[in-house]
């Protein structure tokens, strides 16, 4: 069977006039069940509200667009209620309740990656409300609710009835909802467009890569992210994951072309990707993009903690630690040939600006 590596854009689960929530469906990109990814979007209109739930998976989410609040509660530990933005990133380990709310006119829009190895479907998230039309407290009996929190029958109708809503909610323009700390942040959230850069290189790109220096959560979830923007015709050099891992990315702005070869030499994608796309690329197979004049971006999760990349340009490449007699036989080729080839890219850049 061929492998279908289109890259795919996410599909509405459920919404109304607060927001909606979309997902990539296992369906339409087999990748996600082969892989064990999960990968979603929530959008959150003005006033709207994502009641608190947890998931059977670990993830990362990152602010696409616009800001918010976000409440973060770890297993028998304290809410920390944290003002979001774009660019930010929040390791959401297993076991974590999590709720979402936007105040201002501009769309909330978050975007979620993660691992699905433990969950109850293959490829998708499953998230478990807390309240709402589909929230644990409807799923028991009135007897139990009013036994397990010491309850009158009176405030246990309330309590499982009164809201009718189904994970997202448009509150009143009134109504006020907690204020983020300022100190809340500090270990939860790492903003991309801000961080220090780990990898900069002039009129070709720049990384930002998430790990437990700069968010120590990253740990708990099992997995690396970055955040990779790429200049105007700039090329990301061709490489690949040298440790077995998935790369899971998702186009956040701009477009360009990719192409990916794997087993066999043989070519198995090459499209143009625009943002708001998502695809996957296979454990070990090569991987190279090419933005357009508006440039590109996108963030990626990497299924292992500390992923080891092999690129294929560059002086730290593979083909400059082999020796020239190698390459010659390799290739078939003269001297000559050998080393004009070794003697381009001889920088430490994974990022090539296009020739002047």
């Amino acid at each position: 069977m061929e492998l279908d590596l289109t890259p795919k854009q996410p599909k509405q689960v459920y919404g109304g006039d607060g927001g909606s929530y979309f997902a990539w469906c296992p369906e339409e990109l087999p990748m996600l069940k082969d892989g064990n990814i999960g990968a979603a979007k929530l959008a959150l209109k003005q006033h709207g509200f994502a009641v608190p739930r947890y998931s059977d998976s670990p993830k990362v989410a990152y602010v696409l667009q616009g800001s918010g609040t976000a409440g973060i509660v770890l297993p028998e530990k304290e809410e920390k209620v944290i003002a979001i933005k774009e660019g930010d990133s929040i390791a959401i380990p297993f076991g974590v309740v999590t709720w979402w709310f936007n105040s201002e006119e501009k769309d909330l829009v978050i975007l979620f990656l993660g691992e699905t190895h433990k969950a109850h479907k293959r490829g998708e998230f499953t998230d478990f409300y807390l309240t709402g039309s589909n929230g644990i407290f409807t799923g028991f009996s009135e007897e139990f609710v009013g036994r397990a929190w010491d309850l009158d029958e009176g405030t246990v109708k309330k309590l499982v009835g009164s809201q009718t809503g189904k994970g997202i909610v448009k509150l009143d323009a009134g109504f006020k909802m907690p204020q983020p700390k300022k100190e809340d942040r500090e270990g939860f959230v790492l903003n991309c467009l801000e961080a220090p850069l780990d990898v900069d290189i002039k009129d070709g790109g720049r990384v930002v890569v998430l790990n437990t220096k700069n968010l120590p959560l990253v740990g708990e979830v099992g997995f690396g992210a970055d955040l990779v923007r790429i200049d105007a015709h700039s090329m990301c050099s061709p490489g690949f994951s040298c440790d077995s891992a998935l790369q899971v990315t998702y186009i956040v702005a701009g477009s360009g072309r990719v192409q990916v070869v794997g087993a066999d030499g043989k070519r198995v994608l090459e499209t143009h990707i625009k943002a708001g796309s998502l695809f996957i690329v296979p454990r070990f197979f090569v991987v190279s993009k090419i933005a357009d004049p508006e440039g590109m971006s996108w963030f990626s999760i990497v299924t292992t903690p500390d992923p080891i990349f092999t690129h294929l340009a560059g002086r730290t490449s593979v083909w400059k630690a082999l020796s020239p007699e190698v390459l010659q036989a390799a290739f078939k080729v003269d001297p000559e040939v050998e080393k004009s080839f070794r003697s381009k890219r001889t920088s430490d850049a994974i990022f090539f600006p296009p020739s002047k």
